[in-house]
């Protein structure tokens, strides 16, 4: 994408297979210069989780398309369907985990383009 095209494809975005499952990140300040918000998807497999990690620079929301999940925010755990979204708030640990047979897919907005993820998986919090 070029900065004067501001659609961004199906194709486009830089997409992350992890082992748990995939994020694309569509629009970030690294890869759109200006951009001031991150946006991008989550894939989670039925059963899997990403790991426990917070976000010193930004806020997240997270908005349920299809499957369900347990959310850990802080010490409190939140179930979501398609429909429902969660604020994540600035430097608060969380975790997604699918539950049920469907993969969970879900839209991922950032407060920044500039996105940091701090894991704290190993740090036996989980």
């Amino acid at each position: 994408m070029t900065e004067t095209n501001p659609v961004f494809k199906r194709a486009d975005g830089e997409f992350v297979p992890t082992s748990w499952g995939e994020l694309n990140w569509k629009i970030t300040g690294e890869a759109t210069p200006g951009a001031e918000m991150t946006f991008g998807t989550c894939l989670i497999h039925s059963g899997e989780r990403n790991g426990l990690h917070s976000h010193p620079d930004c806020e997240e929301i997270l908005y349920v398309v299809s499957g369900s999940c347990e959310h850990k925010l802080g010490d409190a755990l939140h179930r979501l369907e398609p429909g429902d979204a969660i604020r994540i708030p600035r430097k608060v640990r969380h975790w997604a985990r699918c539950i049920g047979t469907e993969p969970l897919f879900a839209l991922i907005i950032f407060s920044s383009g500039k996105r940091t993820a701090i894991n704290h998986e190993d740090e036996g919090t989980a």
